[in-house]
């Protein structure tokens, strides 16, 4: 008979953030100015993502109107950068939800965070020249989420990856160093870095050129200016 490790006890927690990459959206606003937002609702699967936002988000509106964006992943070095925009949002007036927990309105979302925005070349809002991976992004299609409306989850299709060179693997140009990336995780509204690797990975031993998709075409016709 196999011994019980541990011993489950039914709770009811509030959020479920377990712990996810914090990723920094920007956007552009209808003034033309870009916006910059944290957020950790995001999962990858090939060259897509699916991102979860509040549907009154500054972000949200912008991703509706102009259909881009850029994904811009911070390493866990620039926590305090991330941190300085807490509580900030570019809607204005800031939405009643975000007013009664403390949120108020900031424009310069990029000096607010000490961050420099650097120009894209397949969409119009900048990268986060600071960010070790950023992803130029365009929306494929959202969908509301629950009964109440107020979320929604975009299915965003990458058009471009950037990655700074100390995390790229040596002698590739297709491949993420894991030993060398450091993401910024938020675990339950905390900001955690990864410790290293604690067992070696069966499905490590997959090439990753076996998962690529037709999006990966795609994204090159866009470089070539191609329709």
């Amino acid at each position: 008979m196999s011994t019980v490790a541990g011993t489950h006890t039914v709770i009811e927690p509030n959020i479920l953030y377990f712990g996810t990459p914090v990723v920094l959206i920007s956007s552009m606003n209808e003034d033309g100015t870009p916006n910059l937002a944290p957020m950790s609702s995001a999962f990858w699967l090939g060259w897509r993502a699916v991102l979860g936002l509040g549907a009154r988000a500054k972000t949200a509106q912008n991703m509706l109107k102009t259909g881009e964006c850029v994904l811009n992943l911070p390493s866990d070095a620039l926590a305090p950068a991330v941190d300085r925009l807490a509580l900030t949002t570019g809607s204005d007036p800031v939405p009643e939800r975000k007013h009664v927990r403390g949120y108020r309105h900031v424009a310069d979302k990029f000096g607010r965070a000490g961050l420099n925005a650097v120009p894209s070349e397949t969409v119009a809002p900048p990268r986060v020249g600071e960010c070790p991976v950023a992803m130029e992004a365009v929306v494929e299609r959202h969908h509301p989420v629950g009964d109440e409306g107020g979320i929604l989850a975009f299915e965003v299709r990458v058009q471009r990856v950037w990655v700074h060179e100390e995390i790229r693997m040596a002698g590739t140009d297709d491949r993420i160093d894991p030993d060398a990336w450091r993401p910024l995780i938020m675990s339950f509204q905390k900001l955690y870095g990864l410790g290293p690797q604690v067992h070696p990975s069966t499905l490590a031993r997959i090439p990753e050129r076996l998962y690529r998709s037709a999006d990966l075409e795609r994204a090159r016709a866009v470089h070539q200016g191609q329709p």
